[in-house]
């Protein structure tokens, strides 16, 4: 199914946006996470790894078959929409943009934290502050001027990014002691639930990857291809990396917090591991970045689009650029303000919760399209009928269940709050 789009040229293929989801997915998360996960499962952190890789392979089976029926600009939003209505739409687009937002926060204050951590200027917060502002903004103004040049910088971060990555894999297994992956007790279910919730922070972002989808050549094929290369290399990178950590530090690895990759590095190649991993994660980062910042702003822009919120202004595409430039620094301006005034902890919880109801959304928005829409020449279709979208709802509805009551009341708080707006931005909309 196709939507008008105005303006917007079909310019990435396989290649870049497989590049464009895995550059996203690989931000922040993996370069830290390793150590809090081992220190809440020891040597058995690797299963908490398998149980997100599952996960997201699901629900990226869902995000295939949306995808590849629904082809137009705005991601996991347009298939909320088309499958459910403009009300759905609204709250998933909402919803897409919080979650995107307060990720992009937390990942640039992460950066600016371990920017700080080898160069102490970065603690002076006028410092801080005139970085986050350079970084939003001038990632904005690239990614104005052309999708060329955002997908060209999107292909340059994830290369550079895997790089040390792979390098730490492939020669780090001289050092692995395969006794410090030894699994003396498995886990409880509610351990592994609620450390996978946290570890989801370092899965998540595949649905943004996928915003482009009304620039995308031929979306049908390659939206599926592109998401099947991008999951298999970010899992297999994950579990590769965790095992290789494990293995080298064994019970020390808790203890490196800050930057456990990089310690894992320094056993292996010295002192240049360590800073080989600082830049790579400082790489990682600035790519989360340049991703989210192509990506995220079209989503304002899809709802603009399709009248879900009246404000024409931000689907208004660039006469010589042909991008959605408004939308675009109205992206930036909101992720500047959250990034100067959160902390990545805080950020890290709200992003997540908010992008597992995306998920929710788009698994049931794949047994809702089956029963109105048919099925065309093609497109791609998952094969076992209804079983892997229940089951992918059933494991998201699972992950939900670890928010504590807090986070759930505030959840459902925002929802009531979002639907008012969503009365008054109708009412509005049917005056005009």
């Amino acid at each position: 199914m196709n939507k008008k789009e105005e303006g917007l040229k079909r310019s990435v293929g396989v290649l870049g946006l497989s590049a464009n989801i895995i550059n996203i997915i690989i931000g922040a998360g993996i370069f830290a996470l390793p150590a809090v996960i081992a220190a809440k499962m020891g040597a058995s952190s690797i299963l908490s790894y398998m149980f997100c890789g599952i996960l997201i392979a699901l629900v990226m089976l869902c995000f295939a078959e949306a995808g590849s029926k629904v082809t137009n600009t705005g991601g996991p939003y347009t298939y909320i929409e088309t499958a459910f209505g403009n009300y759905a739409g609204f709250l998933g687009g909402i919803f897409a943009i919080i979650g995107t937002l307060f990720a992009d926060a937390a990942v640039s204050n992460a950066l600016v934290n371990i920017l700080a951590s080898g160069y102490p200027i970065f603690e002076n917060d006028w410092v801080r502050l005139s970085f986050l502002f350079i970084i939003f903004f001038g990632l904005a103004y690239i990614n104005i001027i052309g999708l060329k040049q955002g997908i060209g910088l999107v292909k340059f971060n994830t290369l550079a990014k895997l790089i040390p990555l792979l390098l730490l894999i492939l020669i780090g297994w001289k050092e692995v002691s395969f006794s410090n992956l030894y699994i003396d007790t498995m886990p409880s279910i509610k351990k592994l639930g609620e450390t996978s919730l946290i570890l989801f922070f370092a899965f998540q972002g595949a649905e943004t990857g996928l915003v482009v989808g009304g620039e995308v050549i031929n979306p049908k094929r390659t939206v599926p291809k592109a998401i099947f290369i991008s999951i298999l290399t970010v899992v297999g990178v994950y579990i590769l990396i965790q095992t290789v950590s494990q293995g080298v530090l064994g019970s020390d690895l808790p203890s490196f917090k800050a930057a456990p990759l990089a310690e894992t590095a320094k056993v292996v190649f010295g002192p240049f591991g360590y800073t080989l991993l600082f830049i790579g994660a400082v790489v990682s980062m600035f790519g989360f970045l340049s991703g989210s910042i192509l990506n995220n702003p079209r989503v304002i822009y899809a709802l603009s689009r399709d009248q879900v919120i009246p404000l024409k202004a931000f689907s208004k595409i660039h006469k010589s650029f042909k991008t959605p430039y408004i939308a675009i620094i109205v992206y930036a301006v909101i992720g500047f303000t959250l990034s100067a005034t959160g902390s990545f902890e805080k950020l890290a919880i709200i992003a997540s919760s908010a992008m597992l109801i995306i998920y929710l959304g788009v698994a049931l928005s794949v047994i809702k399209l089956r029963k109105s829409q048919q099925f065309n020449e093609g497109e791609f279709k998952i094969p076992g009928g209804f079983i892997i979208p229940i089951f992918s709802i059933g494991i998201i509805l699972y992950f939900l269940s670890n928010l504590s009551t807090d986070e759930m009341l505030a959840t459902g708080i925002l929802i009531v709050i979002l639907t008012i707006i969503y009365g008054i931005f109708r009412k509005l909309t049917i005056k005009d």
